[in-house]
């Protein structure tokens, strides 16, 4: 409002995503001043996947993290940019492509060279979808998110022997077998929610075939200054 400068948040006539800045002290926990003495020892990838294919946590290998690091997937869903109706997926190298100077891969070797120097264990959260597409499907449970990354912080995913990890087809990431915490087996298993949910294993399959494509099809301009390994890191069609 032009007169009491309060925002209504619920007006779209300027933009559908709304962005704000405040100081750090507004914050009633936070740590002031914001840094710390060491270097963290987990680090997660973040990406919110409006197809309901990615599971909403997966442990990397380091050629995985490179890879989706370069990748920097995300979709983009109604609501979020005017225009946008259905979900559509969108890649950004390193999550920051309009701000690099160097080609993704040696800012991925970057980042491979601190996990291996500083023992770091890295994740991929996806806060997307679950149970089926967007439309379909529901959104990722933030209860669910929260116990996911507290789960990375307190040890609990990395002391989980590897005998608890499965690959997932297709993507080829490893997640968790059983539940973790409050979070239910089938809610970390893609394809578990579709079949909850009332949808077949072939439409899991068609929309993780097509995904994988998009993923292909980006990591194309990438792959002649890539690794062998960073390139075999991505998904596969069967």
């Amino acid at each position: 409002d032009e007169a009491t400068h309060k925002v209504d948040y619920d007006d779209v006539s300027i933009t559908e995503n709304t962005r704000v800045a405040y100081p750090l002290k507004f914050i009633p926990n936070a740590r002031i001043p914001a840094k710390v003495e060491h270097h963290p020892k987990q680090i997660i990838l973040l990406t919110c996947d409006a197809f309901g294919v990615l599971p909403p946590i997966s442990k990397l290998t380091k050629d995985q993290v490179m890879y989706h690091f370069i990748s920097g997937y995300t979709a983009k869903v109604a609501g979020t940019e005017e225009g946008v109706k259905e979900p559509e997926a969108t890649f950004s190298a390193c999550f920051g492509a309009p701000f690099l100077v160097w080609h993704p891969f040696v800012y991925a070797e970057m980042l491979a060279a601190k996990l291996d120097k500083y023992g770091a264990s890295a994740y991929l959260v996806n806060t997307g979808w679950v149970g089926g597409p967007y439309g379909s499907g529901k959104r990722c449970s933030l209860k669910y998110t929260r116990q996911l990354i507290d789960a990375i912080h307190d040890g609990t995913l990395a002391n989980l022997p590897d005998s608890e990890w499965e690959e997932m087809p297709v993507f080829g990431l490893l997640m968790p077998k059983n539940g973790i915490k409050d979070v239910p087996r089938e809610i970390l298993r893609p394809e578990d929610a579709w079949k909850q949910s009332g949808k077949s294993a072939e439409e899991f399959k068609k929309t993780a075939a097509m995904l994988a494509g998009l993923f292909q099809k980006n990591f194309k301009d990438f792959a002649d200054k890539c690794s062998p390994a960073v390139r075999d890191a991505g998904p596969r069609q069967q």
